[in-house]
């Protein structure tokens, strides 16, 4: 933990400090800023504060008082619920305004993970809580040169994997008329175990009314069948089996007939555009030196979807923060879900990914955007796709 970091950051934020605080593993974030050994107990509640000038505090049960002696800073031991509100007291005495995983009214529930009555004890000393959204990005969301080259090498990867499962759709149907859709999933398992990938869930393979669900899995037993003139998405994310190696997440889009009804064609254009426009407002901002916010970007692919009649089809919201987790503590693109209002930051990834759902079909075109550590702004993996591929 990078303690003159953090501070310098609290500096910047006008915070006075920030308390992380954890029970029974309910703050993962904590819990990742803490780097607790593996082979400790941890079934009492604990706090670690860093202010913003001076050495971190901590305050520890008798019963588990050494839970961070790996981390620098003074140690006070609490037992009874009374002895634990005196050290609050005294790790926070000269703070006022302290970060802690909580966010107002719940508007960003991905970092809401302190219990309001831990915030009402804080609140009841006379502090101000204050959400710790940004700070986390800060040190969960921005990636190192190496996690960086880790992303470039699964996205090109995870491209070069979906073209080849729509060659080998094309194939099954010229010899066999067909393919379901667990054999194409199947199909990517492999290809991710060939090049040595790693993924928490198997690609989504959806045909026609099944690309219609953002969230569907096709089952070993009762899949769809994909045949001739077939609407299909692939989504598929993976990365290196490396520690601290970061995920790539793409979807494509793919026809098995040589005419694509135009329904579909219109739906798609309607969806890249708004991709492509979501994308155009990050680019425009950080080359002029400006700040951008999830919700900003959320608004500007959803604008363009809503401007040509399919707002209600589009469910969800437009991207989501990336880094060793496939849905990481940084900025999603999201003013639907939830408003985030968190800062878009260099050396920072997330995708983009508008999609329109009638029932009867879906279409959805994913991207992910890298922000570099100089603020530059890539599509990594290669060019976005710009139509439907004609399988």
């Amino acid at each position: 933990m990078d303690i003159e970091k953090i501070q310098n950051s609290l500096a910047r934020n006008e915070l006075d400090g920030w308390l992380l605080y954890d029970f029974h593993e309910m703050n993962h974030i904590a819990l990742g800023m803490l780097d607790l050994p593996d082979d400790i107990f941890q079934t009492r509640r604990l706090f670690y504060f860093i202010p913003v000038n001076g050495r971190p505090q901590k305050l520890v049960h008798r019963i588990e008082d050494k839970n961070l002696d790996h981390l620098p800073g003074e140690k006070t031991i609490y037992l009874s619920w009374q002895s634990l509100d005196e050290g609050l007291r005294h790790i926070l005495k000269d703070s006022s305004k302290i970060a802690m995983e909580y966010s107002p009214r719940n508007s960003i529930p991905y970092v809401s993970l302190v219990d309001a009555g831990m915030v009402e004890l804080i609140t009841s000393l006379g502090k101000e809580v204050i959400s710790s959204a940004n700070l986390i990005q800060e040190f969960e969301a921005c990636l190192t040169d190496e996690q960086i080259e880790t992303h470039h090498t699964a996205a090109k990867l995870v491209r070069q994997f979906v073209l080849n499962a729509f060659d080998e759709i094309h194939s099954r149907i010229v010899k066999c008329g067909e393919i379901n859709e667990h054999a194409v999933q199947h199909f990517l398992m492999r290809r991710f175990e060939e090049h040595n990938l790693i993924t928490d869930h198997p690609p989504i393979v959806g045909v026609n009314a099944n690309a219609g669900d953002p969230h569907y899995t096709p089952q070993e037993h009762g899949s769809a069948v994909i045949c001739q003139d077939n609407l299909v998405l692939i989504d598929l994310w993976a990365k290196l089996p490396k520690k601290k190696a970061v995920y790539a997440d793409i979807t494509w889009m793919g026809y098995t007939g040589e005419t694509i009804p135009g329904e579909y064609v219109k739906s798609f254009s309607v969806i890249a555009n708004a991709r492509d426009a979501a994308f155009d407002l990050v680019d425009g901002r950080f080359k002029e030196g400006k700040t951008v916010e999830g919700w900003e970007v959320d608004d500007a692919a959803r604008g363009v979807i809503e401007s040509e009649g399919f707002g209600d089809k589009f469910i969800h919201r437009t991207g989501h923060s990336i880094g060793e987790e496939i849905h990481a503590n940084g900025a999603n693109m999201d003013n639907l879900e939830t408003h985030d209002d968190r800062r878009l930051l260099n050396s920072t990834c997330f995708s983009i990914e508008p999609g329109i759902y009638t029932g009867t079909y879906g279409v959805r075109t994913e991207i992910d955007v890298l922000i570099t550590a100089d603020g530059k702004v890539q599509c990594t993996g290669g060019k976005p796709q710009t139509e439907i591929v004609k399988i």
